[in-house]
C-alpha cells in the first residue's frame, strides 16, 4: 500500500465524510443504548497540518481551512449542524490556529459516551503505530493492526445492536469499488440493522455509477447517496468529488444533508459556482 493520508488530511473529501459521520453519531447518541463504531481504514488518527506531507499540496487549506473561513456566510441552521464536527476539530487546536486535523477515529472518539465502543483498524505499520498511540489510555477505543476488509468480516455484527461501520479504503486498486459492494452485501446479511457509511472518490463517473447500480440490484433497502463535487472531473484532473453511500441512514440524515450539502458545495468549490451537490436514494 502506497497511499498516505497525511498528504490529503483535512481536504474537502475529509470535510464531507466527517460531517456525515458526525451527524450519524449525533443521532446514535440520542438513545441511551450503547453503540459501536467500526472504522475499517482508520489511518494515523491525527495529522500535523504543518508537516512536509500536508504542506506539499496544502489540500487542507481548500477543505477545513476554507470551511472555517466561510462560516460567517452560512445560515444559523448550517452552523448548528456543523457545530459537533467543528468542536471536534477545535479540541485539537486549543490555541485557535489550525495546526492539527483529527481523522475519523478521533472524531468518533470525541462523541463516544462511557458505554460506547470504537474499533479502529489500520494495516500500514507507521500509521497503525500512530493510531495506537492516539487512542492509548481510552478503554472505550481499540486500535487494531489489521486489514480493514478482514476486520469488517470479523467484527460485524458487534455485540451492541446499534452502531455504524465507516469504510473508506484508499482506492489504490480500481477493484476496490466492486470489493466495497461485495463487503456491504456480506456484512449487511450479518447485521441488517447496522448503519454502513461507505466513502468513494469521484474522478470520473463510470466507477461511482457502476457502484450505485450494483448496490441498487443488491436487494438492500434504504441506501442514501451523498455526493459533493468541487470542480471539473476527468481521469487526469485529480480528485474532483467525494461520495458516500449510507445504508440504513438515520431518519434525520436526509433533511440535515439537504441543508448542508448545497452550502458546502458553495464554500468548497474550486471556482465560483463550480461546486455541485447530489443527494438521492439508490434504494428506499
Amino acid at each position: 500500500m502506497n497511499y498516505q493520508h497525511a498528504f490529503h488530511a483535512g481536504n474537502f473529501a475529509d470535510v464531507h465524510k466527517h460531517i456525515v459521520l458526525t451527524r450519524i453519531l449525533m443521532h446514535l447518541r440520542q438513545k441511551p443504548a450503547a453503540f459501536r463504531v467500526i472504522d475499517s481504514h482508520a489511518g494515523a488518527g491525527r495529522y500535523d497540518l504543518l508537516s512536509a506531507e500536508a504542506s506539499r499540496g496544502a489540500e487542507w487549506q481548500r477543505g477545513i481551512g476554507r470551511l472555517l473561513s466561510g462560516m460567517v456566510r452560512l445560515p444559523d441552521a448550517c452552523r448548528d449542524l456543523l457545530a459537533p464536527y467543528l468542536d471536534a476539530v477545535a479540541a485539537f487546536n486549543p490555541a485557535g490556529a489550525l495546526h492539527t486535523y483529527p481523522g475519523s477515529p478521533l472524531i468518533a472518539q470525541s462523541l463516544l459516551r462511557p458505554a460506547d465502543r470504537l474499533i479502529a483498524c489500520e494495516l500500514e505499520p507507521k500509521s497503525a503505530a500512530l493510531l495506537a498511540s492516539a487512542l492509548r489510555g481510552d478503554r472505550r477505543a481499540k486500535a487494531l493492526a489489521i486489514d480493514g476488509w478482514t476486520a469488517i468480516g470479523a467484527y460485524v455484527p458487534p455485540k451492541e445492536r446499534r452502531g455504524v461501520v465507516l469504510a473508506d479504503p484508499p482506492f489504490e486498486d480500481r477493484d476496490d469499488f466492486s470489493r466495497l459492494a461485495e463487503m456491504l452485501v456480506a456484512a449487511h446479511r450479518k447485521w441488517s440493522t447496522g448503519i454502513f457509511a461507505l466513502w468513494y472518490p469521484i474522478k470520473v463517473r463510470d466507477a461511482p455509477d457502476a457502484l450505485a447500480r450494483r448496490l441498487g440490484r443488491s436487494g438492500i433497502a434504504k441506501i442514501l447517496r451523498s455526493e459533493l463535487t468541487i470542480g471539473r472531473s476527468g481521469p487526469d484532473l485529480g480528485l474532483a468529488g467525494s461520495g458516500l453511500v449510507v445504508v440504513n441512514p438515520p431518519h434525520t440524515l436526509e433533511p440535515e444533508l439537504r441543508v448542508l450539502l448545497p452550502a458546502l458545495a458553495a464554500i468548497l468549490a474550486i471556482e465560483p459556482r463550480s461546486g455541485v451537490s447530489r443527494l438521492d436514494w439508490i434504494s428506499r
